[in-house]
C-alpha cells in the first residue's frame, strides 16, 4: 500500500517538469492521478505512461476550472489532493514589464491557484477533507527584482494560501504551500537561455546542487498523504538552504 493510495490527485500543469515529477510520485504511492495542462502532446504521452489520465486545462480560465472539476467529479465522484502547480517565468525588470505581462502572469500564477483553491474545495467538500498544495518559490521569501511579475504572484500565493487554510480547516481542507528553490525543469532554462543550471545551483544553494523535480515532489507526497494531517497553512521551503 502507497502513501496516498486510494486518493484522486490533480496536478495541474503536469505535463513536464515539476508537475511530472509530482504526477509520477503520488502515482507511485497508490494514487489516481489526473494530469492537467495545455501542453497535450507531453500531457497525453505521460498520462500513458502512468496509467494516469490527461485534461487539457487553462488554469487562468473560470470555465476551463468548472470544466475539469466536472470531469473529475463524473469520473471519480471526489478529489482527496489538488497540486497548483501550474505556472509561467518570465524574466522582465520593472521597466521591461508592461500591464500585458503583468496580467498574463497574475491570471496564470495567481488567478489560477486561487480558482483551483475555490472549485478544489468544492469538490474536496463532499467527503470533508482533502489537501491543496499551492506551489510558490522561494522569491515569495527572497525576492528577485527581474522578475516583478513572477515574484509578485508568487507572494500573492502566500496570503491565498493562509486565507483559505483559515477558512477550510473547519472542513477538514487542509492548505499548504511548499517554496522550491534552484530546481532543474525546462521552466528554468525556459526563463534564463544559456544558464548551465548545474553550475549555478550548486554555487548558489548552500547543500552545494541544483535541485531536482523530484525533490519537491518528496514535499507533495508528504504534504498529500496523512501523514501531515495536523498541518496546514503552513510554508515548506524546498531550497537546499538558500533562504537560511
Amino acid at each position: 500500500m502507497g502513501r496516498v493510495a486510494g486518493k484522486v490527485a490533480l496536478i495541474t500543469g503536469g505535463a513536464r517538469g515539476q508537475g511530472a515529477a509530482h504526477a509520477r510520485r503520488l502515482s507511485e504511492e497508490g494514487a489516481k492521478v489526473v494530469i492537467s495542462d495545455i501542453r497535450d502532446q507531453e500531457g497525453h504521452a505521460l498520462a500513458a505512461a502512468l496509467d494516469a489520465e490527461y485534461l487539457t486545462h487553462d488554469v487562468g480560465s473560470d470555465s476551463s476550472w468548472r470544466e475539469t472539476m466536472e470531469t473529475v467529479r463524473a469520473r471519480y465522484g471526489r478529489l482527496d489532493v489538488l497540486v497548483n502547480n501550474a505556472g509561467i517565468a518570465i524574466m522582465a525588470g520593472l521597466a521591461e514589464t508592461d500591464a500585458a505581462l503583468f496580467e498574463r502572469t497574475v491570471r496564470v500564477n495567481q488567478l489560477g491557484v486561487f480558482l483551483g483553491i475555490k472549485y478544489g474545495a468544492e469538490l474536496m467538500k463532499a467527503t470533508r477533507g482533502g489537501s491543496i498544495i499551492n506551489i510558490s518559490s522561494i522569491t515569495a521569501l527572497k525576492s528577485e527584482p527581474r522578475y516583478i511579475a513572477y515574484t509578485s504572484t508568487k507572494w500573492a500565493v502566500r496570503g491565498l494560501t493562509r486565507a483559505a487554510a483559515l477558512e477550510l480547516a473547519p472542513l477538514g481542507i487542509r492548505v499548504n504551500t511548499i517554496f522550491p528553490g534552484i530546481i532543474d525543469t525546462p521552466m528554468l532554462t525556459d526563463s534564463v537561455p544559456g544558464l548551465d543550471v548545474a553550475q549555478f545551483g550548486a554555487a548558489n544553494t548552500p547543500l552545494g546542487r541544483v535541485g531536482v523535480p523530484d525533490d519537491v515532489a518528496s514535499a507533495i507526497v508528504f504534504l498529500a498523504s496523512d501523514e501531515s494531517s495536523f498541518i496546514t497553512g503552513a510554508e515548506l521551503a524546498v531550497d537546499g538552504g538558500v533562504c537560511a
